[in-house]
């Protein structure tokens, strides 16, 4: 059986076998005593606690009859994506934004990259001339320009 990789790619493996074991109706312990591995380890891969190792996900591989490497590629695409959380950790100068700005959220939560045009909106809405200028030079002239007309286009609609 062949898993569409584009599909998956940023889940945990461990998500990806839980669903496949679901599906075929096979509980977690049994299985992790068929394939020779510590039910304890195996859970902790299916719980995203831990990381599938090369071995393990040859063995899983081979009894749920997935394609081979399948399982270890996922790993490393759930490795990248958090390695990138890890470097986007960059936010702008928080001493310069009103914590009620964003009153309805935690602002130590936001994730500045992903929720930028949400961010960007908020603060030309309400902001005072400090917190556009930071917000400015935290995202660059050309993104905060590009979302305003966005966000005006969609206000006329």
């Amino acid at each position: 059986m062949k898993l569409p990789i584009e599909k998956y790619k940023g889940i945990h493996p461990g998500a990806i076998i839980e669903r496949e074991l679901k599906k075929r109706n096979l509980a977690q312990r049994p299985f992790a005593l068929s394939i020779l591995e510590y039910p304890q380890t195996f859970n902790a891969v299916i719980k995203g606690k831990r990381g599938i190792s090369t071995s393990l996900a040859l063995k899983v591989e081979n009894a749920l009859e997935l394609e081979e490497g399948t399982l270890s590629i996922l790993q490393v695409y759930y490795d990248i994506k958090i390695e990138k959380k890890k470097t986007i950790l960059i936010k702008p100068n928080l001493s310069l934004l009103r914590k009620s700005l964003f009153w309805d959220t935690n602002i130590d939560t936001i994730d500045w990259q992903t929720q930028s045009f949400a961010v960007i909106k908020r603060v030309f809405e309400r902001g005072n001339f400090s917190e556009k200028k930071e917000i400015i030079n935290f995202y660059g002239l050309q993104k905060v320009k590009a979302v305003i007309r966005k966000s005006t286009v969609k206000n006329r609609s």
